[in-house]
């Protein structure tokens, strides 16, 4: 798992749908991910790749800058891959060549599940959830990645 720079710490959560991608944020300390926004899914998976780059282009250029991005990574219950997991393989290799922030895959297993299950929490109607869904889960990613970090960071002490 790759650290965090101690410079710049901030993390995207980027979680890839079909339809929509979730984007996430940590804060500057790199301890706690919170739902940004979601995006259209639209245009080819290069044009994506290309308006993500914007993205954490402008998100470089911030005060608290961006160490990395964090991509869900899907695969099903068993390990296996599941009919997403190439487009999230292909759009990492495209992030890789297009922006010089390290890219992180990370398992989402249950990320969608334990999203929805949370804002059911606070959000009676569904529509509401459904438009926060993406962001949130991509939130839930970016926490496991961060935790994790953690946990990593505590071991070497």
């Amino acid at each position: 798992m790759a650290l965090l720079y101690a410079c710049r710490v901030r993390a995207l959560g980027i979680d890839y749908g079909e339809r929509r991608i979730g984007l996430a944020l940590s804060d500057a300390t790199g301890l706690l991910a919170r739902p940004w926004k979601a995006i259209a899914r639209v245009g080819t998976p290069a044009a994506v790749a290309a308006s993500l780059a914007a993205e954490i282009a402008a998100l470089q250029h911030e005060d608290d800058g961006l160490a990395t991005v964090v991509i869900g990574f899907p695969r099903r219950l068993s390990g296996e891959p599941t009919h997403q997991t190439a487009a999230v393989s292909d759009l990492a290799g495209r992030l890789r060549a297009l922006v010089d922030v390290p890219i992180v895959l990370q398992d989402e297993r249950l990320s969608s599940r334990e999203a929805e299950s949370r804002l059911a929490e606070r959000e009676r109607d569904w529509r509401k959830r459904k438009q926060q869904l993406d962001a949130a889960s991509a939130a839930i990613i970016l926490q496991d990645y961060l935790d994790g970090v953690q946990r990593e960071r505590k071991g070497q002490s």
